[in-house]
């Protein structure tokens, strides 16, 4: 009863079809032809003066501190919203507890 019994393989059934030859196939080589080498853009190159340079450094900082408010202006809504819960858990456990006093 608490053998595990190991079921058997049915003989198959119908008709069995031999097994497919599969004959290799021929390799053709193919030889890379050469390209030419890029030649060099017509693109004028940037040049970094020191009046952009200042400028990237004043978008840069502008970037950090937009950026920064904005994370402690959602820390700030964090904390002030857990404050309130804290409060408001407080007066419902005290009026709770006060009105089985009563």
């Amino acid at each position: 009863m608490l053998r595990p019994k190991i079921p058997t393989m049915p003989s198959p059934t119908g008709l069995i079809t031999p097994p497919t030859v599969v004959e290799p196939t021929t390799v053709v080589q193919h030889h890379p032809t050469l390209t030419p080498a890029p030649t060099a853009s017509t693109r004028p190159t940037i040049q970094l003066t020191p009046g952009t340079a200042l400028a990237l450094v004043g978008a840069g900082t502008a970037v950090v501190l937009v950026v920064g408010a904005v994370l402690v202006s959602m820390l700030l809504a964090v904390a002030v919203t857990g404050a309130s819960v804290a409060v408001c858990a407080v007066v419902i456990r005290s009026l709770i507890s006060s009105q089985h006093r009563r």
